[in-house]
């Protein structure tokens, strides 16, 4: 309300202008680099009950620390049979 705000707060008027703009059958900006096999993802993501979604985050959670163990190796095996030393000039 001018009457209560008359000062412009920073990026206030443009979020107000986005607001106004007539709603278009165009995808949001954050659709379009999204391509087929992501949106089916969401959509699948998005059917999942609460429970469901859980044990997919903790799937992916235990996927994310094999990898970390794995990783954690082949860097040792790596540093033991010295190919990650830099050259010497």
């Amino acid at each position: 309300s001018p009457d209560l705000w008359p000062e412009q707060l920073p990026g206030v008027a443009e979020f107000a202008a986005s607001c106004k703009n007539p709603i278009t059958n165009s995808p949001p900006k954050w659709m379009a680099e999204l391509e087929s096999e992501d949106i089916e993802m969401l959509k699948e993501l998005g059917s999942l009950t609460t429970a469901n979604l859980m044990e997919k985050v903790k799937g992916l959670q235990n996927l994310a620390y094999q990898l970390g163990l794995e990783e954690s190796r082949e860097m040792t095996r790596g540093k033991f049979l010295n190919i990650l030393e830099r050259p010497k000039k």
